[in-house]
């Protein structure tokens, strides 16, 4: 792995290259989050007051379920301070973009601002980060999991992306409800409670029939959505123990229509270089990134980034590499041997396993 630098290094040096205004709330992006608020309510109404064909109905559903990603990474923005800076029209208006995805805002705010970016990539300090062998190797089920060919794991692994930005904001609910000053617990489990009384609330007007094209496709659709892209944010980088964003981040590549769609998502090495800006100047910053460092900067096509997730294992071996516990081989991280055109394993076979005691090759049978 290359000498890190942290992300200072870089901000400092980019900063010199880039105008004030890119530095300043950008409210501007609140109309497009009142365009999908408006699409979002007319196809609840339109799914609610009529009868329509299932597969008409499922069409409403893919329009919603979009609309819910989008105001999810509208939400983001606007919790980073760079849409609005008042703090209580921030919490508000970033809880109304999160309420589809049912994430309160002083919870994103400690569980991403606070803790995801300043330890991006810590294979302890990250809750976002994938696990190492060695934790691995201490998980009685997930190790029966990791038992299972690549393929197999995969195809789970996708189609979980349907639940898994829910299912993490729910672990992340438990794991920092008790690092809130108590006098602070009781906002953050309503905000918690609140959208789900108000989806199952929605139940109640619609019937479970016209629910489930009104919110509970659209919510799996809009959790693939986001997490096709966060799973490629990180999971194809090393873990560092420095936080340099040029080594543990992966900024994709989408059509310019889906960017606009989806206010630069894509673009996440620049926002983890500078999470206070706007992402509508984040164009301007990979210019720069590109022609200052360019042997640092990770870019590819978010379909090619997912179709490395789906060739690689998602266990880490000695930060830099992941390891495939079934068929023993070892495969490079981006900057560390991985070639996304040409997906292959750098070593080891069926014959070679890993102590995770010692980390490196011992007899089969001390595979676990």
């Amino acid at each position: 792995m290359r000498e890190l630098d942290k992300f200072v290094v870089y901000t400092a040096r980019l900063k010199k290259e880039l105008p004030k205004e890119a530095f300043k709330p950008a409210p501007g992006r609140l109309f497009g989050g009142l365009a999908y608020v408006c699409v979002v309510i007319t196809c609840f109404l339109t799914i609610g007051l009529f009868n329509f064909h299932p597969l008409l109905n499922f069409v409403f559903s893919i329009i919603i379920g979009a609309s819910f990603a989008a105001l999810g990474f509208l939400g983001h923005e606007i919790l980073h301070g760079t849409v609005i800076r008042r703090a209580w029209l921030r919490d508000l208006l970033g809880a109304i973009a999160f309420w589809p995805l049912s994430t309160g805002p002083k919870l994103w705010r400690k569980w991403h601002n606070l803790t995801h970016h300043v330890h991006t990539q810590h294979q302890d300090n990250d809750p976002d980060a994938w696990p190492t062998l060695e934790k691995i190797s201490k998980m009685k089920f997930i190790r029966w999991v990791y038992r299972l060919p690549l393929p197999v794991r995969s195809l789970f692994s996708f189609a979980s992306l349907t639940i898994q930005f829910t299912a993490h904001s729910l672990k992340m609910f438990l794991v920092y409800i008790k690092e809130f000053n108590p006098k602070k617990q009781p906002s953050v489990w309503a905000q918690a409670v609140l959208p789900w009384m108000s989806w199952f609330g929605l139940l109640y007007v619609m019937g479970f029939e016209k629910w489930l094209f009104a919110f509970l496709l659209p919510l799996l659709i809009a959790n693939f959505i986001v997490m096709a892209y966060i799973s490629t944010n990180h999971r194809l980088n090393p873990l560092v123990p420095i936080n340099d964003p040029l080594a543990n981040s992966l900024t994709v590549t989408v059509p310019k229509w889906v960017d606009v769609l989806h206010f630069n998502f894509s673009y996440h090495t620049e926002h983890h270089l500078f999470p206070g800006m706007s992402s509508k100047y984040y164009p301007l910053v990979k210019e720069h990134i590109k022609r200052i460092w360019p042997n640092r900067y990770h870019e590819m096509p978010l379909s090619r980034a997912l179709k490395a997730l789906w060739l690689t294992p998602r266990t880490y071996f000695e930060s830099a590499h992941f390891v495939d516990p079934h068929s023993n081989k070892s495969y490079g991280s981006l900057g560390n041997g991985l070639d996304p055109k040409n997906i292959k394993p750098l070593w080891g076979d069926k014959n070679d396993t890993y102590d995770t005691n010692t980390i490196r090759k011992t007899p089969p049978d001390r595979l676990f």
